[in-house]
Formats: structure tokens, sequence, C-alpha cells
């Protein structure tokens, strides 16, 4: 049985799961998690003008053939259609691979732009790793069509979880992405979206633990909101999947888009800044995306592995089947909160 966080250190005991509402799942305005139940990394969900919620993940096996990056619909946040392939041709300097990672759209005018990473073939880059690319389409539901070179190039997967946010108070366009063991980066978009404002660098946000072994090892996956006076970064640190997954969502705040940040341990000096982790059915819990219903409620979306059904075929590595979940976030003096993921009949988004 695998041990679970509490929200005070980083094992114990089943922890929210006892919050759980006693109203039967069946009745109307609520539901229970997962909300999709099918190998989904990765979410990255917006609402789009169509009054639908697109959700985009990375690449899977569906019926023994790839989808280089998935797309799914939904009206609630809770009834979810998948679409297929929102990148069914691969670029041309990645044509030759198979490596399709944590896609993030925004709508640009009468366009959608896909952030996402994909690593390049042998012939267009002989040392290679990850890329960070872009690509754009005019659906939300594709297809999406790169946009024929990459926006960045390093080694290893430094270049990868690309989420773009336009700061609403100096509106800036900026791109957070990151890490590959090093910090989570932002650097200012130019105009057009698919370059870097000239002179511009890219700031450091926030490390891994410098101690060797010490959580988190590393960090990744940002999502940026502002919320009252603060922008929130959310993260996600350690092994995703595997088995050694040790997934879970961290949170960080500043008075300013571009940092500096501080982290929850930071700042209430506490032994670490998760405010998702895992359960005992719930593994690996992270790589989030933030959506505000109608209410006003702030929801997380994210993936996690039930550990029920680790893996989609037998042949597949144990903790790589990642799957759909949601919560509402709990406001507590100012930070966010989720605990574990929640178990039972919840309360659903007002959409």
């Amino acid at each position: 049985m695998h041990s679970s966080f509490d929200s005070d250190g980083r094992s114990g005991g089943p922890a929210a799961a006892a919050a759980a509402s006693s109203v039967p799942a069946h009745v109307a305005g609520t539901y229970a998690n997962p909300v999709l139940d099918a190998d989904f990394p990765d979410p990255a969900v917006i609402l789009a003008p169509d009054g639908f919620y697109y959700a985009y993940a990375t690449q899977t096996l569906r019926d023994d053939q790839w989808v280089n990056i998935q797309v799914a619909r939904s009206a609630d946040l809770i009834h979810w259609e998948h679409l297929g392939d929102a990148l069914p041709n691969k670029p041309a300097w990645a044509s030759e691979t198979q490596d399709f990672w944590a896609p993030f759209v925004l709508q640009d005018g009468d366009r959608y732009l896909m952030y996402y990473s994909a690593t390049p073939d042998v012939c267009h880059e002989p040392e290679r790793g990850h890329c960070l690319a872009v690509a754009a389409a005019t659906s939300p539901a594709g297809p999406f069509t790169d946009i024929g070179m990459p926006l960045l190039l390093g080694m290893g997967f430094e270049y990868i979880d690309p989420m773009a946010f336009d700061d609403p108070v100096t509106g800036k366009r900026l791109l957070y992405w990151g890490s590959g063991f090093q910090p989570i980066k932002v650097q200012e978009l130019a105009e057009d979206r698919i370059s870097f404002v000239p002179g511009s660098a890219p700031v450091d946000l926030v490390w891994p633990n410098p101690v060797e072994g010490a959580f988190p090892r590393l960090v990744e996956a940002a999502w940026v909101i502002r919320h009252d006076d603060f922008y929130y970064l959310f993260y996600s640190g350690d092994n995703c999947c595997g088995p050694d997954a040790d997934y879970g969502v961290m949170v960080a705040r500043s008075r300013d888009a571009m940092g500096p940040f501080e982290t929850l341990e930071e700042a209430r000096g506490v032994p670490h800044s998760l405010m998702l982790f895992k359960s005992e059915r719930w593994l690996a819990p992270g790589h989030n995306s933030i959506v505000t219903d109608k209410a006003g409620d702030a929801w997380i979306v994210y993936h996690a592995i039930d550990v029920n059904r680790p893996r989609q075929r037998q042949e597949d590595e144990i903790n790589s089947r990642r799957i759909l979940l949601i919560d509402r976030i709990e406001w507590r003096d100012g930070w966010p909160h989720v605990g574990t993921p929640s178990e039972g009949p919840q309360r659903a988004p007002i959409t």
C-alpha cells in the first residue's frame, strides 16, 4: 500500500478522503474522480468562445495508434469527449520521433496557438534535447500546424512544459517553461507570440532543492494565475511516473508575474510547498491547469495514477497511466490548498 501525504508533512495516513460529500453520486450537480478515465497526461484546459472547455494532453497510444497531442472537449468539466489528435501532422523537424509533451493553448484573436515540447530528428540536431515549439490553428479543436521551427532548443529536457500568460496588470505576454533539474523560467514574448522581446532574457523563478536527494529534486509544469493582489505559480516536482513516481503540486506567490516568487515553504516555514499530494489510491498527482467556474471558484485540473490500474498495457512501465482528475481549490490565509485528490461524490463546478 502506498503511503499518503497529509497537510502537515511528507507522509502519513489517508488524509482528505474523509471530507468527501455524502450526497449520492447520481444526484445532479455532483461528480466523482476521475473525470476522464483514460491516459491523459499533463492536461491544459481553456474555455473557448463556443462555451466548451478544451483540454490538451501529452501524446498517448489509443487503439495501438499514436496520438501526438490529445484534445478533449467538455461542457461542464465533468463529462469529456475525446476529439482525437490536435497535431495530426508532425513538424518537419521532428517527423521521425514520437516525443510530444505537455501542450498549452491560448486564443490570440482569430487563431489559437499551441506551445508544446518535442524531440527533433537527428538530421536537424545531432545532439538532441527537447525543443519548445509553437503550432497554430483556427479552431480550438485543431488541427494545429507547427510554425516551421522550434522557439527554443536545449540539451536534455530543459525546454518543456510551456505556459503562456498575459499579465492583466502590465499587459506583458509571458512564457514560462522548464526545467530538467534547472529552475523554472519566464521570458517576455514579442507581440507575435512566436518570438521573444528583443533584448529580453529568461528569469529564474523557483529552483529544485539543492540538497542531494531532497524533495523536490526537479521542478516543472508551471501554471500561473492572478488572485487578489498576488500571482500564484503552481508547479510540480519529482518523478511524474514510473516505479519511483512521487509527483505533487507545489505553489509560490509574488506581487509581480516575473518574480521574485516566495514558495509556500519559505512563507510558512513548513517542510515543503505541496498544496496537492498523493493518497492511498491516487499516486503522483500533478501537472495541473487552473480553471475558474461561473461561481468564481478555482478548480485544479490535473493527472494522477490510479494504483488499481497503474498502466494501460501489461508491457507498459508501472505508474505510466495518468488519468484526469479535478478538485476545487480552497484558499487559506492567502494560499491555495487541496490536500489529497477527492474521493467519492463532490460538488460539481458551476459552468
